[in-house]
């Protein structure tokens, strides 16, 4: 019998198609999976469909892992592992536990000793990095920055601090209802000089990946509400 394991599968950002993003090794794994832990059951039902329409979905077992899933809970999610199943998480978009609840799980995964497979796909983290101009040698992703404008100035600040100190490459993201309000206060806290790149949309047919001195920026942002975007900045 096949090991246990918990694969780790990517998902498309946006409607980009399967075949453009996604080896169709990721699609064998998937059509041999009865379970899978996800963060929106919606939004990987309408994947798995779009990997394979001819897949049963009602025949499918889901486990829904997100900030109102309770802790108690997630560990119950392996069960089928015990029983010598294999199981798939996935993400809302990109590469499930990065910047992503999935983590926990995978986490409980490790410690169980279950084998863990991360899939190829895409992430909006590392190719926006690849694609800044910014330091690929040493970098460091900080997720969400705090919500309250003054922590996130002063979270602002000391990341810049970072560039200059360490010359290493902030990372980091907000909801995208709120990436414009990211964007001006970057421009107004940052130095002119400080490189900012917004990479948004990545892998989609509008994807956008430009990098400017803070003030080159200024006046020249683009839209970004609900738009999914990075943030990266260097010196």
């Amino acid at each position: 019998m096949e090991t246990p394991t918990l694969y780790l599968i990517p998902i498309t950002m946006g409607d980009t198609p399967i075949d453009k993003v996604l080896p169709k090794y990721n699609t064998e794994i998937i059509n041999n999976l009865s379970f899978f832990i996800v963060e929106n059951i919606r939004t990987s039902r309408r994947f798995l469909k779009k990997c394979n329409p001819e897949i049963d979905i009602d025949a499918l077992t889901f486990y829904e892992l997100n900030k109102r899933t309770l802790s108690k809970d997630i560990a119950t999610f392996l069960n089928p592992m015990r029983m010598g199943e294999s199981i798939g998480v996935i993400s809302e978009a990109g590469c499930p536990a990065i910047a992503d609840p999935g983590a926990d799980v995978v986490a409980i995964a490790q410690k169980e000793n279950y084998k863990v497979v991360p899939l190829v796909g895409p992430s909006s983290i590392l190719m926006s990095l690849m694609a800044s101009g910014f330091n690929g040698q040493s970098f460091a992703f900080h997720g969400y920055l705090p919500i309250e404008t003054n922590e996130r100035i002063r979270e602002l600040k000391e990341l810049e601090n970072k560039v200059y100190r360490d010359n290493q490459t902030q990372i980091f993201i907000e909801t995208p209802y709120r990436n414009n309000k990211m964007a001006e206060d970057i421009l107004e806290n940052c130095k002119p000089q400080t490189k900012l790149c917004i990479a948004m949309n990545i892998t989609c047919d509008n994807e956008t990946i430009i990098t400017k001195k803070v003030g080159a920026w200024r006046g020249k942002l683009p839209d970004m509400h609900k738009q999914p975007c990075v943030f990266l900045i260097y010196k």
